[in-house]
C-alpha cells in the first residue's frame, strides 16, 4: 500500500501511521494509537529495567604481612559478600620492594582461594597490576530446581518433651 493511502485511511480512523521495522525491505508501518504505543514500550522497558540485577564488586584488600587473624576477618567477608550474591575484587597490595616478592602475594591468593572455593568461582586470575595483584570471584551459579527446593520445605517443628 502506497504512503499517501495508508495516512489517508489512518486520519479516517483517528489513528496514527507508526513505522514499527524501519530496517525491513519495504519498511512495515501500523496504523494505532501513537500516543499508547509510547506508553506500552515505556512500560515494557520499566519492567525488563525492574527485573534485572545490578551486579556489585565488592573489593577486599589484603598485605603480605596481614596478620592471621585479620585474614580471618577479611576472608569472612569475603564469604558474606559472596552470600550475598556479589562479586568480589580481592587485592594483595606492595609496598616498596615488597612488588620483588611476588610468589608470597601468589600464596595469599592460593590460601583465599582454598577457604572460599566451595562457594565461589574465579572470573579472573590473579595477575599484576602496577603496585597491586588482582583477581575477581563471583559467586557459584544457583541451580532454580536446588533454590525452589529449599524455599518449598517447611520449617522444622519445635519438638515438646
Amino acid at each position: 500500500m502506497s504512503p499517501a493511502q495508508a495516512i489517508r485511511i489512518a486520519e479516517e480512523k483517528g489513528l496514527d501511521l507508526v513505522e514499527v521495522a524501519s530496517n525491513a525491505n519495504p519498511p512495515v508501518c501500523r496504523i494505532m494509537d501513537y500516543g499508547k504505543y509510547k506508553f506500552m514500550e515505556a512500560k515494557r522497558e520499566h519492567a525488563a529495567r525492574a527485573k534485572q540485577k545490578n551486579i556489585v564488586v565488592k573489593e577486599v584488600k589484603f598485605r603480605i604481612r596481614t596478620d592471621d587473624h585479620d585474614f580471618d576477618f577479611k576472608v569472612r567477608h569475603i564469604l558474606r559478600f559472596l552470600e550475598e550474591g556479589d562479586k568480589v575484587k580481592v587485592v594483595v597490595m606492595f609496598r616498596g620492594r615488597e612488588v620483588v616478592h611476588r610468589d608470597l602475594g601468589f600464596k595469599i591468593f592460593d590460601e583465599v582461594l582454598a577457604r572460599v572455593a566451595e562457594h565461589c568461582v574465579v572470573e579472573k586470575p590473579a595477575g599484576i597490576d602496577g603496585r597491586d595483584m588482582h583477581a575477581i570471584i563471583a559467586p557459584k551459579p544457583v541451580d532454580p530446581k536446588a533454590k525452589k527446593l529449599k524455599e518449598s520445605k517447611p520449617a522444622p517443628e519445635a519438638q515438646n518433651a
